[in-house]
Formats: C-alpha cells, sequence, structure tokens
C-alpha cells in the first residue's frame, strides 16, 4: 500500500518505557510512557496530553538537561505524537 504523500515512514521500535517530558524553559518533569520511537519522533502516553504546549522536550531521566527537543504533532486520548526539531 502506497503512502499518499510518497514519504516512506521511518521504523518504529516499541519501547513501552518510562519517561519525561518537561516544557522549554522549565524544570518540573512529568512522568510518561514512551511507546515506541523512531529516528524522527516518538509515540508518548501521559495522563493529560491536552495541558501540553506545542513544543516540550523528552527524556529518559528526570534531569531536565538531557533528552531531545519535539514538537507536538498529533494527539489521540491520552497519546500524543511528537517530531524530535533540533
Amino acid at each position: 500500500m502506497a503512502l499518499l504523500s510518497g514519504k516512506k515512514r521511518d521504523r518504529r521500535k516499541s519501547l513501552s518505557q518510562p519517561g519525561w517530558i518537561t516544557l522549554e524553559g522549565g524544570f518540573a518533569a512529568r512522568q510518561c510512557v514512551v511507546q515506541d520511537m523512531s529516528t524522527t519522533g516518538a509515540k508518548v502516553t501521559i495522563d493529560d496530553p491536552n495541558t501540553l504546549p506545542a513544543k516540550l522536550r523528552l527524556a529518559f531521566s528526570r534531569d531536565a538537561r538531557t533528552g531531545r527537543r519535539c514538537e507536538v504533532v498529533w494527539r489521540r486520548g491520552k497519546s500524543v505524537g511528537v517530531k524530535f526539531v533540533r
């Protein structure tokens, strides 16, 4: 089946691993579960995804200095899709 855009999706690796979300410029971390991840983004589950801003940082430790900058690209229920940005 061909994708409409003709663009091939990066292979995602299933993780179901605890993660931490921090807001840009913030130090308070919110726990989440990283369901899967690719080189370009990730799918995370969080209790209240509607309170997340468009830009955030995703990490595998509570240290706000670690992790990758992300932008939210979709929200469905408690799941959020993010793409990694520079």
